[in-house]
């Protein structure tokens, strides 16, 4: 099994070259409508989606659980998908949640700011100032995403392991470029390494999922790391109550084998509804 994850500037040809390499692969395509109608099936409401999706949140919605929702369920959403097999990721953060797991290629697309201008002009019917608004708006928004829920760098090369310039390649060659790349990395040890990476963060959104809104137990910034079945639990509580409540639901979730907490409890804590 492998996943590429696919990150991109506007008008970098991204769509185009994920549709390429999902032909040359035959390895299904997710992209936003994939995960939004997962997140919404799981529970997700679609207007909490919309206002987080792929930009940093305003001030007041960057307290709000909602936010913590979101992030629960896109993790949800993007992990069940890549359970499924091998397959393409169009963005929504997938090369930050899915960062540092075997048997992952991230790529991100980038093309010139005068190329960039031109397609945006194609694409809009537009002139070159409202182009490059348009571009700056999109830039800004990716980025503040990427810094926001991942603290990560949404153009920094570093965490990417390829970078292509669609100014100069076609998205036939991309797409080639990444299978070849793919054919020289993966192994049968690290597709192995990597199905059971992904299980376990299958499970531990299961555990977080059956302790936050089946059991409505108030626990923030849940996390739930997983290896081999063993469940380790952070986030803050306002009573140790809480802390043996989560460890008891944690333990009902089927293919749990042993839960320790590492939650902090901190007394009055609350954040904005």
């Amino acid at each position: 099994m492998a996943i590429i994850t696919i990150s991109r500037e506007l008008a970098a040809l991204g769509d185009e070259t994920a549709h390429e390499l999902t032909d040359l692969l035959h390895y299904r395509f997710v992209d936003k409508k994939n995960l939004e109608e997962r997140m919404k099936s799981l529970g997700m409401a679609e207007r909490k989606i919309i206002k987080y999706d792929e930009r940093k949140p305003s001030f007041w919605a960057s307290l709000s659980q909602d936010r913590d929702d979101y992030l629960h369920y896109l993790k949800t959403a993007l992990f069940s998908e890549a359970g499924q097999g091998s397959c393409v990721f169009m963005g929504r953060g997938s090369a930050a949640l899915l960062r540092g797991i075997p048997g992952v290629l991230s790529v991100f697309l980038s093309a010139p700011p005068e190329i960039r201008v031109e397609r945006v002009k194609s694409y809009f019917h537009c002139d070159d100032r409202r182009a490059r608004q348009i571009i700056d708006q999109s830039d800004r928004d990716r980025e503040g995403f990427h810094q926001y829920f991942f603290e990560m760098s949404w153009k920094g090369p570093e965490n990417y392991h390829l970078t292509l310039n669609t100014g100069l390649l076609h998205p036939q060659l991309c797409a080639a470029l990444v299978k070849l790349t793919l054919e020289k990395t993966l192994t049968e040890e690290t597709e192995t390494a990597s199905a059971l990476y992904i299980k376990d963060l299958i499970l531990g959104q299961q555990v977080v999922h059956h302790i936050l809104f089946d059991k409505a137990i108030p626990i923030h910034f849940l996390e739930a790391r997983v290896k081999s079945g063993a469940v380790r639990l952070f986030g803050v509580v306002n009573s140790q109550a809480l802390v043996e409540m989560a460890v008891q639901s944690a333990k009902e979730v089927p293919a749990v084998n042993s839960v320790t907490a590492e939650i902090q409890v901190v007394q009055e804590y609350s954040v904005v509804p």
